[in-house]
């Protein structure tokens, strides 16, 4: 009996032995065995709770939005080839000439509904030129657009589709953005429809961006792509804050870059084309250009706000106001004026027939005028000037050669014959005069505010100019008046 009680005791403690070797020998082999994750990470209530806000915010905008596709013939005169010529009609009497030769282009973009029986906001580059229009709702419902109205100046346009009791978008007032803003930018990126992007605000106030001619750009980094365009930007509450435009890309893709026209400015531009069918912009009638660190040294100025007058039209509200060129606009309408662009955007808005307060500064001391609003000329002409005067003079400002300005050339310039001042034939390239934006074809009429009226003053002003100085012009190119500033040789 003791002899069994040895045997299996010898043969449990063999085991345990075996075992422990077993178990180590596996260990140092695969590592140290990791017990099985049974429990999910803690995530934050507050992390939930923004995800769900994302989400609902983009099911609440997302019937608003529309995808647009647009086609338009393009037609191409086909050149006839040798083989066309009548003679030829001996070999082949049956033959068809080419007759022009045309084929359907198609574009992409995106719209949202403002109102329930079917009026639509978007660009005006989605369906310009546009023969058809094909709008296609959330519900995958589809309605032939019509276009009621289109302004390029600022890139809108507005779509009608035959439909009723449709879902709409809340607009927002943009004039409260702030940069940071947390922003969705929903629409039909590549023909993928209803996409939703998440950014921020990443500026607001763009201006000089090169895309329309009245720019006042929201800029975010929500991905923006083609087909984007005319879609909105909403904010958290799901209201519309802008009309997604434009990218910033040089690749043609997304790069963080992305414009949005704000919502103030696309629902004005949207009530005047339902309304009447075109845009009624305000017009004083002056030429303004931007204060730079340089003028506003030479206007004895301390910082570059306001808009420096360049020139005023005659008899326009700016003129029977006492606006004056070379004047410094502060204020417009109890507004501080920022810059030349932000001023020029909002006399545009401002309605026609009205009164404005318009503060200026003068000769270091400041006035208070009023000016009447006019309507905005249809057309105001701007010349392209070429010369072909061999006359050359090197002057004292380097990398200026000018000539005087004669009756022939004045005309030829499409101004007044009775100009006065010298005409610039060639800017040489990397002087300080290219870098002044000095063109061929620009008129000299002042120096320091001092008139040119022919090549003798511009010779003895210029003499008299000392080197590594800066240097005050006054510049007409193609009757459009402006100041420049150059640093002498």
């Amino acid at each position: 009996m003791k002899k069994k009680l040895t045997i299996g005791i010898i043969i449990l403690l063999s085991g345990f032995f075996l075992g422990g070797i077993s178990f180590y020998i596996l260990g140092r082999v695969t590592g140290p065995l990791r017990p099985s994750l049974s429990v999910l990470p803690r995530v934050p209530s507050q992390i939930i709770e923004t995800s769900k806000a994302f989400s609902e915010i983009a099911n609440a905008i997302s019937p608003a939005v529309v995808n647009i596709s647009t086609t338009k013939v393009i037609k191409r005169d086909a050149a006839p080839s040798f083989f066309e010529d009548p003679f030829f009609n001996f070999f082949d009497p049956f033959h068809e000439f080419s007759s022009p030769k045309k084929w359907k282009e198609q574009s992409l973009g995106s719209g949202v509904i403002v109102s329930n029986d079917g009026y639509i906001i978007t660009n005006n580059h989605v369906v310009e030129q546009s023969e058809e229009i094909k709008v296609i709702l959330y519900d995958k419902r589809s309605f032939k657009g019509k276009v009621m109205g289109a302004d390029s100046k600022t890139d809108i346009a507005v779509v009608k589709i035959n439909a009723k009791d449709l879902p709409t978008a809340l607009w927002a007032d943009s004039d409260k953005l702030q940069v940071g803003e947390f922003v969705l930018a929903i629409g039909n990126p590549f023909g993928l429809s209803h996409t939703v992007t998440m950014g921020i605000i990443s500026a607001v106030g763009r201006v000089s961006v090169g895309i329309t001619d009245y720019e006042d750009f929201i800029q975010t980094d929500a991905a923006i792509n083609p087909g984007n365009s005319g879609g909105p930007l909403v904010n958290i509450k799901g209201e519309v804050i802008g009309i997604n435009t434009a990218i910033f890309s040089k690749t043609g893709g997304y790069q963080g870059i992305g414009f949005a026209v704000p919502s103030n400015l696309a629902r004005s531009v949207m009530d005047q084309l339902v309304k009447h069918g075109k845009v009624t912009r305000g017009w004083i009638g002056v030429s303004i250009q931007r204060l730079t660190p340089e003028l506003s040294q030479k206007f004895g100025l301390k910082d570059s706000d306001g808009a420096l007058v360049g020139d005023t039209v005659k008899g326009s509200p700016a003129e029977k106001a006492g606006i004056m060129r070379g004047d410094i606009i502060l204020e417009y309408n109890g507004k501080k004026v920022a810059d030349a662009d932000s001023l020029r955007n909002t006399v545009a808005q401002s309605k026609a027939g009205s009164q404005v307060a318009v503060r200026i500064l003068r000769g270091g001391k400041e006035y208070n005028l009023t000016a009447t609003i006019a309507e905005y000329p249809k057309e105001i002409g701007e010349a392209a000037p070429e010369l072909s005067h061999e006359d050359k003079q090197k002057e004292a400002l380097a990398g200026l050669e000018v000539i005087e300005l004669t009756r022939e050339i004045a005309q030829q310039l499409g101004l007044n014959r009775d100009e006065k001042g010298v005409v610039v034939v060639r800017v040489e390239p990397g002087s300080a005069a290219e870098e002044a934006k000095l063109k061929k074809g620009d008129i000299i009429q002042e120096i320091d505010n001092k008139k040119i009226n022919n090549i003798n003053d511009f010779n003895k002003i210029a003499s008299n100019i000392k080197p590594g100085g800066t240097v005050l012009l006054f510049i007409n190119r193609g009757g459009q008046r402006f100041y420049a500033v150059i640093r002498a040789s």
